[in-house]
């Protein structure tokens, strides 16, 4: 296990894609997209040539180039954190060396933090130079982890143009590269369900445990609700696939694409996992034992498996009472070292933009080609780029990577609605229209919200390392979550995991509402302005969604006022503001 209990989440496709390189070395686990093989390639060489090796890209003329690009890439990060690690782990004690920050980073708890402290504090002796060998052998790397949009497959052609076989989809080939690797790590699939991607996991031994429960690679569903996360893991577990570790996160506060859920807020949530935690392992190891023993394996007990958390968390009295309260094992913290220079690919330019913005430059938006909502910003090159090519009447972008494309409407071969070609299809098709609707701009407007994500997510990781081709283009895309508008600064990992762990305090300044106020005020937006659209198409089914959404926030609300009583790592002033925000809340709703 780690000494850390939070981890840094994935962050676009870029941002968090060397995150590993900088951070396992000090124990701290993060996780690297593997969606976008051409970004990963170039970071691949970017690295190996940094290092003085002469390393030639991998064409895409060979057969498998993208799993042969991730493997390639993950292999690399390994062995530079490998290398890494082991030289900070014979540097001497006390000298400010990174073996030293290693430590300094820990949380003010742990065991071996405090066996450090004590070292230091030993004469010089046998018994210190035991001691001095002991604590170098419990130091631990942080996780390799990667991520995979579940929904993010399509089907890829050969040269000739000719259908692959599935195995060659893009998150099936993305699954293969990680298994291949020598990451003993946890791929995280994320975005839904995809019977074709959970099925195939079968295919790698390193997902099978052995005698002791334990496992070369482990799988974590990344989830919003206690329903979802069961009827995934239940599909699973009847292939002999064991979750590993169910993540948590909100619905509607968070970074990157926002799954809003039918108002089901996060305390609820976790409060089910935690009362119905081993009903569900109970229910999952009855499918899973016989699934295991047709393949050869016996397990007498279900293997461990861990509940995190992530999305909106900002001090660490939150961090503090989600552990304890709900039993968390470990949090997420993503858009917050959107700030920390030294751990994720933001170009300055976009840096000193997210250090100055005030909240109302964040907001949730149609913009994906995915058709999910997406955690925008509005102050990004990419958004200020896509409303410059609207004025000058060519709304949508080149289509380079193709990940996302999806639509036939206009094609035989699907194309992306972010695209320059799709948009300009349709707007001719609406423009065409015969009577014109009365909500033409309305509609025109939605085709030319979309925004390219397949580059504009990862056009900082190539500023950020001066890698930036003279033709391309740099207009940059990034999706924090709405928590980030309470931090105005930039970070060092010290301080930043510092804030964490309570020894500073980066929001000292600022008045912020408890983690489960601001989600449920994103949730009261979302249903207010989903209503806003549908007043004049509003049918039966529509109005009982709707009466469903407030009746869960209602339910919620109901909630939070019996656990506010429980938030005693919190003032009393604290509570009772906190209980005032809820009724001015609540009031709203009735």
């Amino acid at each position: 296990m780690t000494p850390h209990t939070f981890h840094i989440p994935v962050l676009g496709l870029g941002y968090s894609i060397d995150t590993p390189i900088k951070v396992a070395k000090y124990g701290i686990s993060s996780v690297a997209s593997i969606v976008d093989d051409e970004l990963i390639e170039r970071m691949r060489v970017h690295y190996a040539r940094q290092r003085g090796a002469d390393e030639a890209p991998i064409s895409k003329n060979i057969p498998d180039y993208r799993s042969r690009r991730i493997t390639a890439y993950l292999d690399l990060m390994q062995s530079i954190v490998n290398q890494e690690f082991g030289t900070m782990q014979q540097q001497p004690f006390g000298e400010g060396n990174d073996i030293d920050r290693y430590f300094s980073l820990l949380p003010a708890g742990s065991s071996l933090k405090a066996r450090y402290k004590a070292l230091l504090a030993m004469p010089a002796g046998a018994a210190k130079t035991l001691e001095d060998a002991a604590l170098r052998q419990c130091m631990v790397q942080g996780e390799i982890d990667v991520n995979i949009m579940s929904k993010v497959d399509k089907m890829n052609l050969d040269a000739d143009g000719n259908v692959l076989e599935e195995i060659y989809t893009d998150a099936l080939a993305a699954l293969r590269g990680f298994a291949l690797s020598t990451l003993r790590s946890s791929v995280i699939l994320s975005a839904g369900m995809n019977p074709r991607l959970y099925s195939y996991l079968e295919a790698f031994p390193d997902f099978l445990p052995d005698t002791n429960g334990n496992f070369h690679k482990k799988l974590i569903l990344k989830v919003s609700d206690y329903r979802s996360a069961l009827i995934q893991a239940k599909f699973l577990a009847k292939k002999g696939i064991w979750v590993s570790e169910f993540r948590i996160e909100s619905g509607l506060n968070c970074g990157g694409h926002a799954f809003a859920t039918e108002g089901h807020l996060l305390g609820p949530v976790l409060e089910e996992f935690k009362n119905r935690r081993t009903e569900m392992f109970t229910e999952l190891f009855a499918l899973y034992e016989p699934a295991l023993e047709a393949k050869g394996i016996l397990l007498t007990h279900a293997p461990h498996t861990r509940i995190s958390v992530q999305g909106g968390i900002g001090t660490a009295a939150e961090n503090a009472f989600l552990l304890e309260h709900y039993h968390i094992e470990a949090t997420g913290w993503g858009s917050p070292f959107l700030l920390v220079p030294e751990v994720t690919n933001v170009d300055e330019d976009t840096l000193n933009e997210l250090a100055a913005a005030k909240s109302d430059a964040y907001y949730v938006s149609d913009s994906s080609p995915l058709g999910v909502l997406f955690n925008n910003f509005k102050n990004s090159t990419a958004e200020k780029q896509r409303l410059e090519r609207i004025t000058k009447g060519r709304p949508g972008s080149p289509c380079h990577k193709r990940y996302l494309v999806s639509n036939t409407e206009f094609t035989k071969d699907p194309i992306c609605t972010a695209s320059r070609q799709y948009q300009q299809l349709k707007i001719k098709h609406l423009l065409a229209l015969e009577p014109r609707p009365a909500d033409l701009q309305m509609q025109i407007d939605a085709v030319t919200e979309k925004l390219c994500l397949c580059d504009g997510l990862s056009t900082a990781a190539l500023i950020k390392n001066d890698m930036v081709k003279p033709r391309e283009n740099k207009a940059v895309a990034i999706c924090p979550g709405p928590n980030l508008a309470f931090f105005s600064g930039i970070y060092s990992l010290d301080e930043m995991v510092g804030h964490i762990y309570g020894k500073i305090d980066l929001l000292a300044k600022n008045l912020r509402p408890n983690m489960f106020i601001n989600e449920l005020n994103l949730y009261v937006d979302y249903l207010k302005k989903d209503i806003e659209r549908h007043t004049t198409t509003l049918n039966d089914k529509k109005s009982r969604y709707f009466a469903k959404f407030r009746a869960n926030l209602l339910e919620g609300i109901g909630y939070y006022k019996k656990l506010i009583p429980e938030i005693t790592n919190q003032t009393v002033a604290y509570r009772q503001e906190m209980m005032a925000q809820l009724e001015a809340i609540e009031g709203k709703l009735l």
